[in-house]
């Protein structure tokens, strides 16, 4: 099917503050060069605020996104789930049309909205509140026909019923969606064969639709008042356990004092990798079941951070974790014991386990010797990258 923009475009396009406050967190969920992955989430959103994605919409999120406005035309055109023409401010209702809803009346269901909203597809009614479409296959065959209005299925449709619910939605009001004949959800039309005393005890509503009701506008679309913003993302502090104290003096995280290059004056070198390390945990009341705290640093030694995402398996989320833990150069990691790997593993919250399938330890230790590991190399070319 071609898809072309619509002939008719507003002048301009731009976010509601709260809308922007969540595009803008989205990108943040992406390491920097690589923003234009938030793209088809932007785009929902600009949809889900203007009901349709205009030009304006697309070239808007491509400027957010450093992005062609060909590329972002490329993605809005190719899926279906954007409208590049106006729908109805109340509803564009989707019809299913695949094979078990068609062989169920599908057709039929197409008819009601041919007479009652427009006699073609992506055009509005008279009075501007619906639009229809025939769409493929939306999984609910065992309730087959139904049809898509806003975020939920109405299943099990008649015509009758059908128009019914376009009348309904007509007049202001949301009829509860899920099947639409009395079946609670996708059992046998015959009735239960099992479980038959379980359903003397359950909910009125199966679970999807008792969140609809709750809601009570299924139609409304996202325009970001719904809940308050969060982006965990962005902020995992309280998570760690590793608070960073007052870098004001030459100390380890831990209160280890250290020389004039930041490393533990206790250390001695570790064999093999040429650089020191303490044999004791960092904090002794770390040791455990979890393993040791290896010795951390509150800050990166004079030249700078080493850039941990050479190291396969580290990406910018969990270099940035890496730092808020401590841990800035190659000599840090290659020389943790498996006690200390232990600990670290059990304490990357979310990435349990990566230091030791990846061997971090392994990778640094060539790595702060001054050589490169094959993965290193394909990422200084731009051929590599772990998230």
């Amino acid at each position: 099917m071609l898809r072309r923009l619509h002939r008719e475009q507003p002048e301009s396009f731009a976010f509601t503050d709260a809308n922007l406050a969540w595009a803008e967190a989205q990108i943040t969920k992406y390491p920097k060069g690589r923003q234009a992955s938030a793209i088809i989430p932007l785009l929902w959103r600009a949809q889900e605020q203007e009901g349709w994605l205009t030009r304006p919409a697309i070239e808007s999120v491509a400027d957010m996104l450093g992005m062609a406005y060909m590329r972002a035309l490329e993605v809005a055109s190719f899926y279906f789930m954007f409208q590049l023409q106006p729908v109805g401010s109340v509803a564009n209702i989707q019809i299913c049309g695949t094979t078990s809803c068609m062989i169920c009346g599908a057709e039929d269901l197409v008819a009601v909205c041919k007479e009652k909203i427009a006699a073609k597809p992506h055009t509005l009614s008279a009075d501007g509140k619906f639009s229809w479409e025939e769409v493929e296959c939306l999984g609910a065959c065992a309730n087959a026909p139904m049809a898509q209005i806003g975020k939920d299925y109405y299943e099990d449709l008649t015509t009758e019923r059908l128009a019914e619910i376009l009348d309904e939605l007509a007049a202001g009001t949301v009829p509860v969606p899920g099947p639409q004949n009395g079946r609670y959800a996708a059992e046998p039309k015959s009735g239960l064969t099992s479980l038959a005393d379980y359903a003397k005890d359950r909910a009125q509503y199966n679970a999807s639709v008792e969140l609809a009701v709750d809601i009570g506008d299924t139609v409304k679309r996202i325009d970001g008042t719904e809940v308050p913003l969060t982006a965990p993302w962005q902020d995992r502090s309280d998570k760690r356990g590793d608070a960073v104290p007052d870098t004001s003096g030459p100390i380890l995280a831990s209160g280890t004092p250290v020389d004039e290059t930041g490393i533990d004056k206790r250390a001695a070198p570790v064999e093999g990798t040429g650089h020191p390390r303490s044999d004791e945990p960092a904090d002794a009341a770390e040791a455990g079941e979890g393993g040791s705290k290896p010795a951390t640093l509150t800050q990166a030694r004079d030249g700078g951070a080493d850039d941990l995402k050479l190291i396969r398996g580290v990406g910018p989320k969990l270099e940035e974790m890496l730092n808020g833990m401590g841990f800035y150069h190659f000599d840090q990691i290659a020389g943790w014991s498996a006690a200390e790997i232990a600990w670290v593993d059990a304490n990357l919250e979310g990435f349990k386990g990566r230091v030791t399938r990846d061997d971090w330890v392994a990778q640094a230790t060539t790595l702060a010797s001054g050589d490169e590991t094959e993965f290193a190399s394909r990422v200084k070319k731009g051929d590599a990258y772990d998230t």
